[in-house]
């Protein structure tokens, strides 16, 4: 598992980092990328559930979500969500099988808000002044949290941390990741010319988001009794298992630039 969690790194990295330090279309296609595949991996395990959610509905409620991130000018979300929620509903109507529909309804919409709705940060983020710094901070502090909590777990974790959630997480894990991502984010904030104050805010902040992004999808998997979001990565599972923290860390980040920042 290691081994393969290691190779994946190897692979992966140097193209999110390529893709991010050349910004514009180069990083919206790659975070479109991801986000296309860990929606369809939402909804294919809301469909082992039970359920059935659109997977065309839902893939273009998260497309409509990412466009309009990068063309904010346009204000793509304006008629894009609307043209989605209005087809998917007459496209039931005309069907005569409409047991299950809301529900169904309601996760494809909830799919895309989650992913497609938090992930358009991500790109708004980058097209920011100083995005691919900002976004590089992201990206560090995110990746070390992850990796220290999931070493120091390995090694000395004992007690369990929202095993009702996820039963393999330890207290021992959380702290060492959010005391790694803290160091890495003060580091990261003096780099990008933050106050003190700015950059433990930010950092506090941060490893609560990502602890809880993470959460946030066990929680998801635990109600439908999913260990993995899929098996694209190998070590890793699916994307939406990769990405899951960074959907809230690139939401904090992108709102701490715009608000705190400014």
């Amino acid at each position: 598992m290691l081994k393969q969690r290691v190779l994946s790194a190897i692979v992966l990295i140097p193209v999110v980092l390529g893709a991010t330090y050349a910004g514009g279309p180069w990083f919206a296609a790659l975070a479109a990328l991801a986000g296309l595949l860990a929606g369809y991996e939402f909804y294919h395990i809301m469909r082992n559930g039970g359920h059935k959610p659109s997977y065309v509905a839902g893939l273009a409620l998260i497309a409509v979500f990412l466009l309009d991130a990068y063309y904010p000018q346009y204000a793509i979300w304006r008629w894009g969500i609307a043209a989605v929620v209005m087809l998917s509903m007459v496209w039931q109507i005309l069907r005569t099988d409409t047991k299950g529909f809301l529900t169904s309804w309601a996760l494809m919409l909830a799919g895309a808000v989650y992913i497609g709705g938090l992930l358009g940060h991500m790109i708004a983020l980058r097209n920011l002044s100083q995005g691919f710094g900002w976004l590089m901070l992201t990206f560090a502090v995110t990746w070390v949290c992850d990796t220290a909590a999931y070493f120091a777990g390995s090694w000395w974790g004992k007690h369990g941390f929202f095993v009702h959630i996820s039963p393999h997480k330890t207290w021992e894990g959380a702290i060492a990741g959010c005391l790694a991502g803290v160091l890495i984010t003060l580091i990261a904030g003096y780099w990008m010319g933050l106050l003190l104050w700015q950059s433990l805010v930010l950092s506090i902040a941060l490893v609560l988001g990502i602890t809880f992004g993470d959460l946030a999808e066990s929680l998801l998997k635990r109600q439908i009794g999913a260990k993995d979001s899929g098996t694209l990565i190998p070590g890793h599972g699916g994307m939406l298992d990769r990405i899951d923290s960074l959907l809230f860390a690139g939401v904090i980040v992108y709102y701490f630039v715009v608000w705190v920042v400014r």
